[in-house]
């Protein structure tokens, strides 16, 4: 089914191409109507109205196609009016063309940050232009996007690693950082004393897709000393580290807290001497006080 998809896609693709390039010779295939995508993440924006579910066809007509759009509620965990809208519960594919968008607006104050909403939708139309293995539905997930404001991610933070629950010789895996926006890089945060008291090391965000809020660790940081964690020196002292190539990294800006999968490595000046392992780290921001209570039951700083 998904090579399926995958092939459909990339033929849709070439069709919606010569759509928009204003050609408009009438395809002699089979017609088929469904949703792009069966099944799709989509942002809730503050500052956007709407978002587009498209609808595609195989071949252009000589003239316009409306066909009805209807919510399966008994597939829906999101309530129409409540959580979004649609503009219309039609669709028109123009003549010519083999698209047309279903226009949805999510209502973002009504979505909290951890809400796992979604709604089907499902195409009225005739049995025979459904394609056989893709059906007339489609799965629209809600997913609300708050706006980055990187001073939710200063502060004192709650840091839990696998690498200090390997090699923390307290075997504590948690401990209170503090960070601080970085004076001179945009969309950069400093860790003082991230995992070892003395070693900064700092953290980026990637904040041009609301979909793909990454975040990453620049190269060759020096996080800790070697023997701090291993007891001895393997290299020239210093343990470093990188984003891991194993796992993307992701921050949510909603709930001020981040996922990061890191690679610590070791040197012996600028030659590598191996690869310590790829750690998973979480950073979740707290208030002050929050911080002071955690620090008097004995929270590691």
């Amino acid at each position: 089914m998904r090579n399926l998809h995958k092939y459909l896609s990339i033929a849709l693709a070439g069709l919606l191409l010569a759509s928009c390039s204003g050609e408009r010779n009438i395809y002699s295939g089979e017609e088929y109507v469904m949703f792009a995508d069966t099944l799709k993440t989509y942002p809730v924006m503050n500052d956007v109205e709407w978002f587009s579910v498209p609808v595609v066809s195989t071949v252009t007509r000589d003239y316009d196609r409306t066909f009805g759009v209807e919510i399966i509620d008994s597939e829906s965990n999101a309530t129409e009016t409540l959580h979004y809208t649609l503009r219309s519960n039609t669709v028109t594919i123009k003549a010519g063309e083999t698209r047309a968008d279903v226009m949805v607006h999510g209502i973002y104050d009504n979505i909290g940050p951890a809400d796992s909403l979604g709604f089907t939708l499902s195409l009225v139309m005739p049995e025979s232009l459904v394609m056989p293995g893709m059906g007339r539905k489609a799965r629209v997930v809600l997913m609300k996007s708050c706006p980055f404001e990187i001073e939710g991610f200063t502060g004192w933070c709650v840091l839990s690693s696998t690498f200090l629950q390997t090699y923390n010789p307290t075997r504590s895996y948690q401990r209170l950082v503090r960070t601080e926006k970085h004076p001179q890089k945009d969309n950069t945060i400093i860790c003082r004393n991230w995992m070892k008291e003395g070693y900064d090391v700092e953290i980026v965000f990637s904040t041009e897709d609301p979909m793909s809020p990454l975040v990453t660790v620049p190269e060759d940081q020096v996080m800790s000393d070697e023997g701090s964690f291993f007891g001895m020196a393997h290299g020239d002292d210093r343990i470093l580290v990188k984003t891991s190539p194993l796992a993307e990294s992701f921050f949510y800006p909603c709930g001020n807290y981040l996922y990061l999968w890191t690679q610590m490595y070791v040197r012996n000046l600028t030659e590598e001497i191996g690869t310590v392992g790829n750690f998973y780290t979480v950073m979740e921001w707290v208030s002050d006080e929050e911080a002071a209570r955690l620090a008097r039951e004995g929270m590691e700083m």
